[in-house]
C-alpha cells in the first residue's frame, strides 16, 4: 500500500504542517486525533472510509492553507498515518487511487480490528441525591450584577462581563501581584471561562471540570469525563452554575451535571453527534429548570439547533432548529439547484437572557458548503443572525439576520450585552451583536431597529462574495470577534470590544462533496502569515457609536474583556500578558507576563470583602497558535503587613 520512503517522508511533512493542531503523535490536540481506536472507528462504513478521510484531507487542510500541500505531499502524510495505525510498509507506494483506498479498511489495519471503547449510551445515572434545596446561584444572582460572585460565563444573563467591585483602581491596579497560580494539566486546547461562587471558581479542559478555592488556588474537587464517542473538536469554554448544579458539555456529544459540592457526577446525556459533525463547546445556560446549549459544527455541514433540557435529569424540552427543516418557516430561504447537501447554523458562543421578558437570544453562526454561496442561493435562515426566542417553549419571536448567504465563515458570535442607554435623547432597551465580519451591530430590543454599526477591525473587500477567482479580504476566515464578546460599563457608558485583526484569501469552488462529519466548505482558504496578525480592544460610546479609543494589540485579541466601576478593564494578549487599563482613556495600568497566550475568560470577583481577578493563560486553538500548560492566575492587591510584623521581620534578619 505504501513504502517506508513514502511514509519517512509522511513524517517530516505532518511534522511541519499537520503536528501543531494533531498533535506530535497523532494523539489529537486542538484537532481530532489521528490514531488509535476512536479515530479507526470514526472512519470505518458507513459513517466512513479511507477514501473519505484522504479526500477530507486534501482539500481541508492544512487548516490555515486549505489544499496547499503537493499532491506527493498529501500521498506521503496519509502514508505516515497508515503506519502509526498499524499499517506495515510494502514495495508499492501509495497513489491515492480509488481501487488501492477502495481497499482499505481503515478499522482493521494491521488485521486488527479497532478496540472498541465505552459503551455510548444516550442516558447515564449517576448519585441519586440532588443538591440541597436552596443551593446557589439563584435566578436572582444570575440575573442581575453581583459584586461579590462571577456566576455565569459573561457574569450574568444580560452578558454585561461589568462588575460593580471597586477596590481596583487607575490609582492602585499598577500595584497588583500574583496572589496564587494554578496548572490545571498538561498542554491542551484551554478556552474556558472561569465562573466564582461563594469563593469557589469553576474551570474546565476537553474532559476535566476543577473546582478551587478562589483565593489559595487549592483544589476541592476534580472530575474527569472517559469519553464514549468521537471526540470531533477538542475545546470547551465552561460550565453553567445553577441550584448547586455544575453543568457542562463535551467533545463526544454529551450533555453532563456534577454536584457542585464533590464533583460527582448527577447525570450525562448523549445530545450531539459527533460522527455527524456536532460537538458542544459552549458553556451552557441555566434558566428556571431549563439548561440551554446547542451544538457547534457549521463547517461541517451540520443541521444546526439550539436545545433545552431538564435540569434534573437532562431530558429534551423543547428544539429550535436554526436551519429549518422542510415545511417550517425559513426553508423557503435555502435555494438547492443541485440537490446537494446543505446545513450550518451551530452555536458555539454565549447566551444572554432577559428573564422579565422571557427571552433567549441566540447567535446563530455560518450556513454550509461555507465559501460556495451559488450552491446555496437565497438568505439561508437562521444563519449569521440574532435569534431572539420564547426561552419556556423554544418559539420563535424575532429575528435579524445580520449577513445572509454568507460566504466567508463569518460567524455571528455574540448577542451581548443586552444594556439600557439614551439614543438621541430617548432611553431604549439594547443589544449588542457582533461576529466574525468585524463589524459591532447595536439594535433596539424593543422595536428590534438597528441603532449604529461600527467596524472594529479592519475590513477590504468585505462586500464582494466569495468567487471563482482568488480575492484577499478582510477580516479573514478567523477574524473579527471570536468566542469572547463586548463589555459594557454603565458608569462609562462605553462597550470595549475585542477584535482580530487577520486577512486571507478566499476562493469558492464549482462545487462541493459532502463527507458526514467532516470539513464541507466548498472553496478553499489560505490565512495570511500569522506573523501579520494582529488585535484591536475598542471603546465604543454605547449610546452613538462613536469610538472612544482604542487599543492596539501585537497579537489577536481573543480573551474576554471584563469592565469595573473601579474605573479599570482587565484583558489578556496571546503574547501571554495580563493586562489592565483605565477604562476611560485606554492608558495601561498594568501589565504581567504569565508565560503563555490568554485565549480563554478573565473575570473579578471578592471573598471576604477583597477583589481578585483571575485569568486563564496556556492551550491554544490550531488558528492562534498552542502553546503552555492550561493555568489559572489569581491577581490582587498585595496585603498591608501591619507595623508590628514588620519590626519582628526586621528584628529577625538584622535589617530596619
Amino acid at each position: 500500500m505504501f513504502t517506508a520512503d513514502q511514509a519517512r517522508h509522511g513524517r517530516r511533512i505532518y511534522k511541519t504542517s499537520c503536528a501543531e493542531c494533531h498533535g506530535s503523535g497523532l494523539e489529537g490536540v486542538t484537532a481530532p486525533a489521528l490514531a488509535g481506536p476512536t479515530f479507526l472507528q470514526r472512519w470505518q462504513p458507513p459513517t466512513g472510509s479511507a477514501a473519505d478521510l484522504y479526500h477530507v484531507m486534501r482539500v481541508s487542510m492544512p487548516k490555515l492553507a486549505m489544499g496547499s500541500l503537493g499532491p506527493d505531499d498529501y500521498t506521503a502524510v496519509f502514508a505516515f498515518l497508515l503506519q502509526q495505525n498499524g499499517w506495515p510498509p510494502g514495495s508499492r507506494r501509495f497513489d491515492a487511487s480509488d481501487s488501492v483506498l477502495n481497499r482499505i479498511r481503515l478499522d482493521r489495519l494491521g488485521g486488527v480490528a479497532a478496540t472498541p471503547g465505552l459503551a455510548l449510551r444516550e442516558f447515564i445515572a449517576g448519585k441519586e441525591e440532588p443538591p440541597p434545596n436552596g443551593a446557589g446561584p439563584s435566578e436572582s444572582e444570575l440575573a442581575g450584577p453581583n459584586s461579590a460572585n462571577w456566576p455565569y460565563h459573561t457574569g450574568n444573563y444580560s452578558g454585561t462581563r461589568y462588575s460593580e467591585l471597586t477596590e481596583l483602581t487607575p490609582a492602585n491596579t499598577g500595584r497588583l501581584s500574583v496572589g496564587c497560580v494554578f496548572q490545571v494539566g498538561p498542554a491542551e486546547v484551554f478556552q474556558t471561562g472561569p465562573l466564582v461562587y461563594h469563593g469557589v471558581m469553576y474551570v474546565t479542559t476537553v474532559r476535566q471540570t476543577v473546582a478551587l478555592d478562589a483565593v489559595t488556588c487549592r483544589p476541592r474537587w476534580r472530575h474527569t469525563w472517559q469519553p464514549r464517542d468521537y471526540e470531533l473538536w477538542p475545546m470547551n469554554r465552561g460550565v453553567a452554575l445553577a441550584r448547586g448544579y455544575v453543568v457542562r458539555g463535551t467533545a463526544d456529544g454529551y450533555l453532563l451535571a456534577l454536584d457542585a459540592r464533590d464533583g460527582q457526577l448527577m447525570w450525562a446525556r448523549h445530545v450531539a453527534r459527533p460522527q455527524m459533525g456536532e460537538t458542544i463547546t459552549m458553556a451552557p445556560l441555566v434558566y428556571d429548570d431549563l439548561v440551554m446549549v446547542g451544538p457547534a459544527g457549521s463547517e461541517n455541514g451540520i443541521k444546526g439547533w439550539i436545545g433545552a433540557f431538564r435540569l434534573a435529569d437532562g431530558a429534551p424540552v423543547w428544539r429550535f432548529n436554526t436551519v429549518p427543516r422542510p415545511g417550517e418557516p425559513g426553508a423557503d430561504t435555502w435555494e438547492n439547484p443541485r440537490g446537494l447537501p446543505q446545513g450550518g447554523g451551530a452555536v458555539w458562543t454565549p447566551l444572554a437572557l432577559d428573564p422579565a421578558k422571557g427571552e433567549l437570544y441566540v447567535a446563530v453562526t455560518n450556513p454550509a458548503p461555507d465559501f460556495a454561496g451559488h450552491l446555496r442561493p437565497g438568505k439561508n435562515l437562521y444563519t449569521n443572525a440574532l435569534v431572539a426566542l420564547d426561552v419556556h417553549t423554544g418559539r420563535l419571536r424575532w429575528y435579524d439576520q445580520l449577513l445572509a448567504n454568507d460566504t466567508h465563515d463569518w460567524d455571528l458570535t455574540q448577542v451581548s450585552p443586552l444594556f439600557r442607554e439614551k439614543v438621541w435623547g430617548r432611553e431604549r432597551s439594547l443589544i449588542a451583536t457582533v461576529g466574525k465580519a468585524g463589524v459591532l451591530t447595536v439594535l433596539d430590543r424593543d422595536t428590534h431597529e438597528r441603532v449604529y454599526d461600527v467596524p472594529i477591525t479592519t475590513r477590504l473587500n468585505a462586500d464582494v462574495a466569495v468567487g471563482r477567482t482568488r480575492a484577499r479580504v478582510c477580516p479573514g476566515m478567523h477574524g473579527g470577534v471570536e468566542w469572547n464578546g463586548p463589555a459594557y460599563n454603565p458608569r462609562a457608558h462605553l462597550l470595549y470590544v475585542p477584535a482580530v485583526d487577520w486577512c486571507g484569501v478566499f476562493q469558492a469552488g464549482r462545487t462541493a462533496r459532502y463527507d458526514p462529519g467532516d470539513q464541507y466548505v466548498g472553496g478553499a482558504y489560505t490565512s495570511d502569515s500569522a506573523a501579520q496578525a494582529r488585535g484591536w480592544l475598542t471603546a465604543v460610546d454605547a449610546g452613538s457609536g462613536t469610538v472612544r479609543w482604542r487599543y492596539r494589540s501585537a497579537r489577536p485579541l481573543v480573551a474576554a474583556v471584563t469592565a469595573t466601576a473601579g474605573g479599570v478593564v482587565f484583558t489578556g494578549e496571546l503574547t501571554g500578558d495580563f493586562i489592565a487599563l483605565d477604562a476611560e482613556t485606554g492608558r495601561e495600568l498594568y501589565r504581567f507576563y504569565t508565560g503563555s497566550g490568554l485565549l480563554g475568560g478573565v473575570v473579578t470577583y471578592a471573598v471576604h470583602g477583597k477583589q481578585y481577578v483571575a485569568a486563564a493563560s496556556g492551550g491554544g486553538s490550531y488558528n492562534f497558535g498552542r502553546e503552555g500548560s492550561p493555568t489559572i492566575f489569581v491577581f490582587t492587591l498585595p496585603t498591608a503587613t501591619p507595623p508590628s510584623a514588620r519590626r519582628l521581620a526586621a528584628r529577625a534578619t538584622g535589617y530596619k
